[in-house]
């Protein structure tokens, strides 16, 4: 694949925006609602805490540049932020305004406008005039906890590289989220935002056991933004068939590859997030039936409660209590239908079949959604790293591992959160390596 990625029509028009974008008249009516509340709850429940009201503020005042300059000084993928984080649950949901019994104030959608309004003015991230330092830092994996772990020690004026296996950089923001939150465009025009900065950008480069030791002769420090490994594979008879494809293998291919809308009849298994944005999309390439398949009951699910219901409005259907037990193959080799039980909790609750009651499912595409392994291989080949159930140990207040040279977060460490907590991840960890370097040159000038 290139890495040079140019927006397609069709999944342009076949996924527009879940949100509409804001005008002017309308973000400075709603920026005027806000109360600008002393001890600002909806900052509080931001991982990366945002200024909101100093940013709302702002906008309320007309200074559009300066509140996307407030916004950057927190979040440098602020935008993206903007249009995935599940605000209904954190900002949004910590406002006030709930305390009145009245709508909360939109601060996703003023955080989107301040962002679209600061790219379109063509403006670059404020720098802050730091003195060029010679160390050198490599952030591995091109995600968000890695690109705001770059974009900080950047503005520090330190020498950073971020290396990734794929042709893009951006991680899920570019490959994984649904193109009606985020599209892949407006990854990468933040990350252009950030390679301004003067951050170096390998793509396409595998991280081997050699490449390994190679690095950490050539940087004084590497971060650790490698997210999780592939979905769980579907472990059932049948379930290596071509016709089984991963949420995510299925999501990247429409965002960035070739889109698969050939399948007439779907059956997603899983109810997470991911899991929704998948059926959702094979509903919006075009099949007559989307089926979400899931294990345990509706209470059980763990997608937002916001995911499930915009599911419901896009005609996906559900199977509650219904387990997969074998992909059936037709005698032309194409999948027919999925053999399924019906479960139930037993005296222990615990998950069991019910007895006698398989029953089939039609698809000629099934999605498993079913959760991402660690990348345990991979980080195996780092010496001293600790893990702990897939994970890797950190110190959370400065993201510093085991190994002295490494630092790391994003979803290998907390095992696969939002964005917003990505990145809050990776400036944790720039802070802590600058204070490191920043203690190295001390010492050295006595």
């Amino acid at each position: 694949m290139s890495n040079v990625f140019e927006e397609r029509p069709e999944i342009a028009r076949r996924f527009p925006d879940l949100h509409q974008a804001m005008g002017p008249q309308q973000a400075t009516v709603e920026s005027n609602r806000c109360l600008n509340c002393f001890d600002a709850p909806c900052t509080a429940a931001c991982p990366t805490h945002i200024d909101v009201p100093g940013f709302i503020k702002k906008i309320a005042s007309g200074n559009l540049r300066g509140s996307a300059a407030r916004i950057l000084e927190a979040n440098v993928l602020a935008e993206s932020c903007s249009r995935v984080c599940p605000v209904e649950v954190l900002c949004e949901g910590s406002c006030v305004m709930h305390h009145y019994n009245r709508k909360p104030i939109e601060i996703g959608r003023l955080q989107r406008f301040a962002m679209e309004s600061f790219y379109a003015s063509g403006a670059g991230i404020p720098t802050r005039g730091a003195v060029e330092r010679t160390e050198k830092i490599a952030c591995i994996g091109a995600g968000p906890a890695s690109l705001a772990c770059a974009a900080e020690l950047r503005l520090q004026g330190f020498q950073v590289t971020v290396i990734d296996k794929r042709a893009l950089p951006g991680g899920l923001n570019t490959y994984g989220v649904a193109e009606y939150k985020l599209r892949a465009t407006d990854s990468l025009r933040e990350i252009e935002m950030i390679r301004g900065l003067g951050v170096e950008f390998r793509t396409a480069e595998i991280v081997d056991d050699d490449a390994v030791a190679d690095l950490e002769r050539e940087f004084d420090f590497i971060f650790l933004g490698v997210g999780l490994g592939t979905m769980h594979r579907l472990d059932i008879p049948g379930g290596d068939h071509r016709g089984v494809v991963d949420a995510l293998e299925y999501i990247a291919a429409y965002k960035t590859g070739e889109p698969r809308n050939d399948a007439k009849s779907v059956a997603v298994i899983g109810a997470g997030n991911t899991a929704i944005d998948a059926a959702v999309a094979a509903k919006r390439l075009g099949a007559a039936e989307v089926k979400i398949l899931y294990r345990r009951d509706e209470k059980s699910i763990s997608a937002f409660d916001f995911e499930f219901d915009h599911a419901i409005r896009e005609g996906v259907g559900f199977l509650w209590c219904t387990l997969p037990i074998a992909v059936n193959i037709a005698a032309d080799g194409t999948l027919e239908s999925l053999t399924c039980v019906r479960t139930d909790l037993n005296e222990e609750s615990e998950l069991v079949k019910t007895e006698d009651t398989e029953f089939a499912v039609s698809c000629d595409l099934v999605i498993p959604a079913i959760g991402q392994s660690p990348l345990i291989e991979f980080l195996s080949t780092v010496r001293g790293l600790k893990m702990e159930r897939g994970r890797i140990v950190v110190n959370r207040a400065t993201g510093e591992t085991s190994n002295a040279k490494y630092f790391a977060g994003g979803d290998c460490v907390n095992g696969g959160r939002e964005v917003v907590d990505a990145v809050a991840d990776g400036k944790r960890a720039a802070l802590g390596i600058a204070a490191q370097l920043h203690v190295a040159m001390e010492a050295a000038h006595g």
